[in-house]
């Protein structure tokens, strides 16, 4: 059996006056009805709460752990009857979304404490992992609602624009000066890095070189826009990037764009969330408030 906030009650006043007699006058109750209450705690939890003797009366261990708990719960049903009544009050509700780790790291985690502020009602969960994964999870109902910039193909799923993801094709500073990477044919000196081998990330490059071929040495998937970056500052090779994650690396050149007169093609993260979400109202409330928070 759950114990019952009246003997609760009894429990915290005796916590309190560490006097039965004191606790019961507190709480309105004749000697013998407060130890009932007491005793019937004791059961219920199946384990002593007080050390009594003729001259004073202790917490036991477990009762030391109790005393926290018990004022907690206390406290949050003494705010039943004002939530109940208080109209204006937001209902709580709760969104678990998902996002792929750098983004979520780099931008979601640090946002949300204005995330909360700004709706203390709404609790966000997020969920880490690749975006195919999730968009999938999202289709499923598992998750609410997911954030990327995969370009999307399922159907059946609704979304807002968040922000535009702009691209860049980089390699370190020291590589290109050994080995530069200006056109098509200087390709087979170099290793292309990305995530998998339909090359998600050299797409937004490639599709803009009308057929010419790139042919390189060899390729590496490495799943995380993350580890792709960590090999190229490492010099194994070159790779399209998101520009807001590698721009620190740029601007302290420790990379360098390749091919920078070709314009690379564009995206943008989205909010991506099933059609017909009973939530969507809050979801694109959602998709408005992150739209406001800078990449970074």
């Amino acid at each position: 059996m759950l114990p019952d906030l009246e003997s609760l009650r009894c429990f915290d006043a005796a916590a309190t006056h560490l006097s039965f007699r004191v606790a019961a006058r507190a709480v309105a109750l004749s000697p013998a009805a407060f130890g009932n209450r007491i005793k019937r705690l004791e059961e219920q939890l199946a384990a002593p709460l007080f050390a009594r003797t003729t001259r004073r009366v202790a917490l036991t261990p477990a009762g030391h752990r109790l005393v926290t708990q018990a004022r907690r719960v206390l406290d949050e049903a003494g705010k039943c009857r004002h939530v109940a009544l208080d109209h204006a009050a937001a209902i709580p509700y709760e969104l678990t979304i998902g996002t792929r780790f750098e983004l979520g790291l780099s931008w979601l985690v640090p946002s949300l404490r204005t995330l909360q502020a700004t709706r203390p009602e709404r609790t966000l969960h997020l969920v880490f992992g690749d975006s195919a994964d999730l968009v999938a999870r999202t289709r499923e109902a598992v998750l609410d609602a997911v954030i990327t910039s995969a370009r999307l193909t399922a159907t059946g799923l609704a979304y807002e624009h968040l922000h535009a993801e702009s691209y860049v094709f980089v390699g370190s500073a020291q590589l290109v000066r050994r080995s530069p990477l200006l056109r098509a044919d200087h390709a087979p000196a170099h290793s292309l890095l990305d995530i998998s081998p339909e090359l998600p990330l050299f797409r937004y490059f490639l599709d803009t070189q009308r057929a010419t071929a790139w042919r390189f040495a060899q390729h590496e998937y490495l799943g995380t826009i993350g580890a792709i970056r960590l090999r190229v500052l490492q010099s194994a090779g070159v790779a399209v990037l998101p520009r807001y994650f590698v721009d620190d690396d740029l601007r302290a050149k420790r990379l360098v764009r390749l091919a920078p007169r070709t314009p690379l093609q564009e995206d943008a993260f989205r909010l991506i969330w099933r059609a017909n979400h009973p939530r969507e109202h809050e979801l694109r409330r959602l998709a408005a408030e992150l739209a406001a928070i800078p990449l970074r």
